[in-house]
């Protein structure tokens, strides 16, 4: 009978401490925006030991994709669960993993002046958010990771400002070059792009100075290798994206200017299933950038 008990405790005492390995997860809360006239909705992460502790805590942005929302890396990436694992097994540190909405935005400001995301983002959200958690306010502390358009946004902020984020993980990232970007079906164009670049353009009316003003790789090919080395890449596409071919020109264009950076294909294509199995060493390879 004592054997019996025994095991009883040793499986309750393991439940708990199992329980309490898991992080916490805020899945809606809101930002009000001056600069958007509006209210921004965001999914928060919190590691296991943050409601225990009195310290601060480095902090990722995460960053959906087209046609999702603040909650797409939590319903279908699954996020918090690789986290608590990653977290418990020591491969990343504890961190603040932050997911706003960016609509359509493509996390940029418009060409109009009609959606000002980027302002929006830079400007009032990491405040915000760095005044209502205990983040760790240095660059050091801070990197920023997305999937398709939230690999695009991913990008932009890590190439625009790179005072402000240690490392990116781009994964799947929608990077275009001209020649696609003039090759593109109007209908596409004017669905995806039109609210940021210009309605009604076609072919090389498309290259105006806002599309090379929020292109990867006209932003690589500005700058020197030296300050494109102020922040780590993680590159991460599938051999079958259909996004491959602007991943590997922009590994390409990193190279050439002899910029320091991981770039992985793997087997897969544009959907969950790669992100989410990809989604743990991006974390990782931010994580380092923190330790």
């Amino acid at each position: 009978m004592r054997y019996w008990f025994f095991l009883l405790f040793v499986f309750c005492t393991t439940s708990v401490v199992n329980a309490q390995q898991n992080g916490r997860v805020i899945e809606q809360v809101s930002v009000s925006s001056a600069v958007l006239g509006r209210p921004v909705n965001y999914t928060v992460y919190l590691p296991p030991d943050y409601e225990s502790s009195q310290r601060t805590y480095p902090v990722v942005y995460l960053l959906h994709g087209y046609t999702d929302d603040n909650t797409g890396w939590l319903q279908f990436g699954e996020i918090n669960r690789y986290a608590d694992m990653a977290i418990a097994d020591g491969t990343i540190p504890p961190m603040i993993i932050i997911m706003p909405d960016g609509d359509s935005s493509w996390y940029i400001n418009s060409y109009d002046g009609k959606e000002n995301y980027e302002d929006f983002f830079m400007k009032e959200f990491i405040p915000a958010v760095e005044r209502t958690y205990r983040i760790k306010t240095q660059k050091r502390y801070r990197g920023v990771a997305g999937l398709s358009m939230g690999g695009y946004g991913t990008l932009m902020y890590a190439l625009k400002y790179p005072d402000y984020f240690a490392a990116a993980a781009p994964l799947s990232a929608a990077v275009f070059s001209d020649e696609e970007l003039v090759k593109m079906p109007d209908g596409q164009w004017e669905r995806m792009f039109g609210q940021l670049y210009g309605r009604g353009l076609k072919g090389k009316a498309r290259l105006t100075k806002a599309w090379y003003d929020n292109s990867a790789l006209a932003i690589v090919d500005k700058k020197s290798g030296t300050e494109l080395n102020k922040v780590r890449y993680w590159i991460d596409c599938g051999d079958d994206d259909f996004l491959s071919i602007g991943n590997s020109l922009l590994h390409i264009a990193l190279r050439k200017k002899l910029v320091a950076h991981e770039y992985r294909v793997r087997d897969g294509i544009h959907n969950w299933k790669y992100w989410r199995t990809g989604i743990t060493d991006a974390l990782a390879f931010i994580g380092e950038s923190f330790r």
